[in-house]
């Protein structure tokens, strides 16, 4: 825990110039302010600065426009990439009238689902570990407009580059496709790029486990952070997001958390390993189908349930489901499992310890607003331990051997952002459940994808369109 006084007085000492001020949009985006710092006083982190909520994405109306952002100090870390040394914080939106906190802040609505888990008496501490994929292009172009509408990518490691001259001559090692995954160098042409992003990340604070090449052709990696609270986790995860893409372009490359960015080859996912704990003490660990207890087997009964309905804030995108479909290891299936990784929820079972006991959702892409994401999932969890919601049978059988009638009967995720939205709408009231999400919060965001996102999307012509109906 940091004091205003200690940052300040730590910023001083670094020889710190500005302060940026950093807040999460609704969709999931970081918006920033800087300022020299001496505008920032231990009384802003009381009373906060002023911005124009109005050009927020999904927030004020132009006529309530005025908002606040507060700092919290225990985020601030001096950043990597500026020029002129400049201390980061991360700020919480406050109503300047009420001194309220904001109800569609996303932040808000995560410290919220934390409280409620306290005080419904289950547990004190929430863990969640993401795993987000990300690819890094060497070349990206797409516009749309009245007349045009298309997008090209390039990577070195394209297997579609085998027959390309390149400068140079072309040294081949290109990952086939669905064949990426842990490759050495020199088909692993990222690894030095990836590890300069896990030493940035080590340097402000986040601890990262692993780093690999993943299962696409075409740039596609994955770094794995140390699992870590809710809010704390989604604070890193948009700095995690935030140090890929700079250190990416410092190369020369483009990165990306677009869940589907390449045709016909795995899309980038986001696996959300959680545990629930109480007095220093895991409990998700039992006598159980693979070592869980009934806690968290109903913990799991509770997510699978409301799977359709978290997937407008885990799969928030209309790419998102390019990536949701059979065969390129993204898991439709609304069934658990302790190692068959077509099914939502998976069981790890690297390790007997109780302490590693967990489950792994497995549907999320990185698109998401982590806040709430992490926020949803953890309430449909507790939904599930409140009413004590049975997960059904495992699937530990292939998916892909079952007979059509054993298929039939297992629910899957919704097959568009549309439908998805369409879920949400019809089952949110676990999310309401200590005021986590307000219904004005659930009303935005429902009006928000199908105006801004899923109409947009629908109203233009596909180029793939071009292909199957132009000479009809």
């Amino acid at each position: 825990m940091s004091s205003p006084k200690e940052v300040l007085a730590n910023a001083e000492k670094s020889g710190v110039e500005m302060a940026d001020l950093r807040f999460t949009d609704w969709p999931g985006q970081q918006q920033h302010c800087s300022f020299p710092i001496g505008e920032i006083t231990e009384e802003v982190f009381e009373e906060g600065l002023g911005f124009d909520g109005s050009s927020i994405r999904g927030w004020q109306a132009i006529n309530e426009s005025d908002m606040l952002m507060v700092p919290d100090a225990d985020t601030a870390f001096i950043d990597p990439f500026f020029k002129h040394p400049t201390l980061v914080l991360t700020c919480d939106i406050v109503d300047p009238i009420t001194k309220e906190n904001y109800s569609r802040d996303p932040r808000w609505i995560a410290k919220k689902a934390e409280k409620y888990l306290g005080r419904a008496g289950i547990g004190d501490t929430v863990y969640f570990g993401p795993e987000a994929e990300f690819f890094l292009f060497d070349d990206v172009r797409f516009s749309t407009g009245t007349n045009e509408g298309y997008y090209f990518l390039d990577s070195r490691e394209g297997k579609w580059r085998s027959g390309a001259a390149e400068e140079g001559g072309n040294l081949a090692y290109k990952p086939r496709h669905k064949e990426g995954y842990f490759p050495v160098p020199p088909t692993d042409k990222l690894q030095d790029i990836r590890t300069e992003m896990v030493l940035e990340m080590q340097k402000l604070g986040i601890g990262i486990e692993a780093h690999h090449h993943e299962v696409s052709t075409g740039g596609q990696g994955e770094i794995d952070m140390r699992f870590n609270t809710l809010v704390l986790m989604a604070d890193q995860l948009l700095t995690y997001k935030y140090v890929v893409k700079n250190v990416a372009r410092k190369h020369g490359l483009a990165a990306t958390f677009m869940p589907k960015p390449l045709f016909d080859d795995n899309g980038t996912g986001m696996h959300v390993h959680q545990s629930i704990w109480k007095d220093g003490k895991p409990l998700f660990a039992g006598e159980g189908y693979a070592g869980f207890s009934d806690l968290g087997l109903w913990y799991i009964g509770g997510i699978l349930k409301h799977s359709r309905a978290i997937a407008a804030f885990s799969n928030p995108t209309t790419n998102s489901y390019k990536r949701l479909v059979p065969g390129f290891e993204a898991p439709v299936n609304l069934a658990y499992s302790s190692r068959n990784r077509s099914a939502a929820c998976r069981i790890p079972m690297y390790s007997p310890s109780p302490k590693a006991k967990r489950v792994e959702v497995r549907y999320p892409d990185p698109s998401c607003n982590p806040y709430l994401t992490f926020a949803a999932m953890l309430m449909a969890g507790l939904d599930g331990i409140e009413n004590k919601i049975e997960p059904g049978d495992p699937l530990d059988k292939d998916i892909y051997g079952l007979a059509a009638e054993e298929v039939a009967g297992i629910p899957v995720m919704p097959g568009s952002l549309a439908e998805a939205i369409d879920e949400l709408e019809a089952d949110h009231d676990f999310l309401l459940h200590g005021d986590v999400f307000t219904a004005d919060a659930l009303e935005t965001w429902i009006e928000y994808k199908r105006e801004n996102e899923i109409a947009a999307v629908d109203a233009r012509p596909h180029p793939h369109e071009f292909e199957l109906y132009f000479d009809i």
